[in-house]
């Protein structure tokens, strides 16, 4: 009796373990937190299979259970054994019956506790990774497959749209400077720089958000202190990169000269 309740917690675990993934990967764009947005048919997959075995677990259980009480003839699953209920047994029977009441209700009070951080996944979303986890985070941009490779003419456009992370690897690995004299608008969020100022930051990831690396870029001119955005807000920047004494080292952080600011909420897909 004692294991099909115990499959029954077991059952209902995998079912809202299941409802959680699908509720943040079938349901909404919650996923995109966690891991890439290529990873979202994956996730969906694996939650239809936990609500499946789940619920093929939980009949298991129940006939289980309801296979015991006929087997006993007590609808309760309390087998009658030598003396049961005989006159003169009072001691014994009261040990016993204590014993297994502790027995089979303790351990599955106890199981049902686990069902409270599942609970947890399905009811809070946390929030996507930020500035605490950029600020102890070096910059890192990326270089390129080969040393000598040459970096794809940039699109027309002005200003020129880029992601944070391709800013970064140009401005620090690029030999011909193309972004010499381009603006360019980048988006990300606002991170505290040592010493006063800020960065324009953006986190990446590969496969899943633990394994984020932030880009970032120093923000100079008229916004970088005076008119600089609260740490941890969204905003829009366009300015011109300021090719400044960087070297080719993945820990540099290039510097851009913003002319414009623009406050805005948090991007659907927060990670580049």
């Amino acid at each position: 009796m004692v294991a099909a309740v115990r499959r029954e917690v077991q059952a209902i675990l995998l079912v809202l373990l299941g409802t959680a993934l699908l509720r943040i990967s079938l349901f909404s764009d919650a996923y995109l937190r966690y891991v890439r947005a290529g990873l979202r048919p994956y996730l969906v997959a694996t939650g239809v299979a936990l609500v499946l075995l789940g619920v093929v677990s939980a009949v298991a259980a129940v006939r289980a259970m309801s296979g015991a009480a006929a087997a006993t003839g007590d609808p309760d699953g309390h087998a009658d054994g030598p003396g049961h209920g005989q006159p003169g047994d009072h001691s014994d029977h009261d040990h016993h019956g204590h014993h297994d009441h502790h027995g089979h209700h303790g351990g599955p009070r106890i199981a049902w506790l686990l069902t409270l951080p599942v609970l947890a996944i399905v009811l809070i979303t946390p929030p996507a990774l930020g500035t605490y986890t950029a600020q102890r985070s070096e910059s890192t941009a990326t270089k390129p497959a080969s040393a000598d490779a040459a970096f794809p003419p940039l699109p027309t456009g002005d200003p020129l749209v880029m992601a944070l992370g391709s800013f970064d690897a140009r401005a620090v690995w690029d030999t011909s400077a193309a972004l010499r004299g381009r603006r360019v608008k980048l988006t990300g969020f606002a991170t505290p720089k040592k010493g006063g100022g800020w960065y324009l930051t953006r986190l990446t990831i590969s496969c899943c958000a633990a394994d984020a690396l932030a880009s970032k870029v120093e923000i100079r001119g008229p916004y970088a202190s005076t008119e600089a955005p609260p740490q941890g807000s969204w905003v829009e920047v366009v300015g011109t990169w300021q090719p400044d004494g960087q070297t080719a080292q993945p820990d540099t952080i290039p510097a851009l000269t913003a002319t414009q600011l623009t406050r805005i909420p948090e991007p659907r897909n927060p990670y580049e």
